[in-house]
């Protein structure tokens, strides 16, 4: 096990190793009957939140009501998070998707006081490019900064888009449709030289490999639970730098997000003076406690191990891919926790893997296999002698 300590991992005298691949996959039963590939997706269902689930409905069958101890769930996963990330726990909103974070974000930024440019990229998934232009009718604009051949933004194209204009600088980790890996601590050094806000969408590289904030100081950092850290839907989060966005008030909120959320005030807005007031209504409870079950299985397994482990199998997937003479999407050099191969018919492609027992997914004209902690390479092996079986569907060069 990896010595690592911080917030990717802790010491072994503070956390149980439980190892990756073969030594983990026994507590997430699909496994047993499916090469599970679509961690970018849904991570695969493991024990602990099945069981999660079983203790929230225990209580309702006993009790009836838990209030207190359904919001005490809310905390741990602040604190998990928080633990995991490396930020204070009162800088973490746990919210209902990430859509609802940046909207409440965006709620809260004023396009009239001469920043009113919002800087974006070609990479974004479509809630958070959807969600900026929604500000378009509160006066603000979007430029989007367009990639390079290989993927890669270019550190020149985004200094000359960031000027005395530019509100907020909103960038992907690792794009949905090809895995392709942005460097995002130059952007934000970038950006902070200028006094621009950085939000950074972490959907799909957290979990899958460690994110810290010490080494990629965003003011904003966005995310969810349901892939790469193997929760379910409907719980979120956002963390929000104290020092750097606390003028930022949301005017999308809900009574969860007040200072005082007993006092049931409806005769005032009390916003909460942490990110909380970044969060709205009653919060999503049984996916509470699939997002601590998750956390926690990923804390005992380790961010920097799960890395590792899926650096390995992605490495023998391109191989395969390029050896059968088809196209990885993903730059090699700067990639996330997935791959994607171009393929001639993406629906009709997974569909016939689907069929014969492997899970992937699709996006963009490009098949997306995402392993994780649990996989091994029976599991790349399983799905390249399934692309090797129908290699007509498989986008060759030329």
């Amino acid at each position: 096990m990896s010595g690592t300590t911080g917030p990717t991992g802790t010491t072994g005298a503070e956390r149980t190793s439980i190892g990756v691949g073969e030594a983990i996959r026994h507590r997430f039963p699909v496994l047993a009957h499916k090469a599970y590939l679509n961690a970018c997706s849904q991570g695969a269902l493991s024990d602990a939140v099945r069981q999660s689930y079983a203790v929230y409905l225990d209580g309702m069958d006993d009790e009836g009501s838990l209030w207190e101890y359904w919001v005490s769930r809310q905390e741990d996963v602040r604190q998990l998070l928080a633990t995991l990330i490396g930020a204070p726990a009162d800088a973490c909103a746990i919210t209902t998707s990430e859509s609802a974070g940046i909207s409440a974000l965006a709620s809260g930024l004023d396009f009239a006081d001469g920043r009113d440019t919002i800087v974006t990229t070609e990479l974004e998934f479509p809630t958070v490019g959807q969600i900026w232009h929604a500000q378009e009718r509160r006066g603000a604009r979007v430029v989007h900064l367009p990639t390079s051949s290989d993927l890669t933004l270019d550190l020149a194209t985004v200094e000359a888009a960031l000027d005395e204009r530019t509100a907020i600088l909103s960038v992907t980790e690792v794009c949905y449709r090809n895995g392709a890996r942005v460097d995002v601590r130059p952007l934000i050094e970038l950006a902070h030289a200028r006094g621009i806000l950085v939000h950074v969408d972490v959907y799909q590289s957290f979990g899958g490999m460690p994110f810290d904030l010490a080494q990629t100081p965003a003011d904003i950092v966005t995310g969810g639970f349901l892939k790469y850290l193997l929760g379910s839907p409907g719980v979120a989060f956002l963390y929000a730098n104290p020092e750097t966005t606390g003028h930022i008030i949301p005017v999308q909120t809900g009574w969860m997000a007040a200072r005082d959320i007993w006092s049931m005030d409806i005769h005032d807005y009390d916003p909460a003076k942490d990110a909380r007031r970044f969060e709205s209504g009653t919060p999503p409870v049984p996916s509470l406690f699939a997002a601590a079950a998750g956390l926690r299985l990923m804390s005992d397994i380790g961010l920097v191990e799960t890395r590792d482990h899926v650096e390995v199998l992605l490495s023998r997937l391109r191989a395969g891919v390029e050896e059968m003479g088809g196209t990885v999407m993903t730059p090699e050099a700067s990639h996330g926790p997935m791959l994607a191969v171009a393929v001639t018919d993406e629906h009709a492609a997974v569909e016939v893997l689907k069929s014969e027992d492997i899970v992937v997914s699709s996006r963009d004209s490009n098949v997306r296999i995402a392993p994780h902690c649990y996989n091994t390479e029976e599991d790349i092996d399983a799905f390249l002698a399934g692309l090797q079986r129908h290699r007509d569907l498989l986008r060759t060069p030329g």
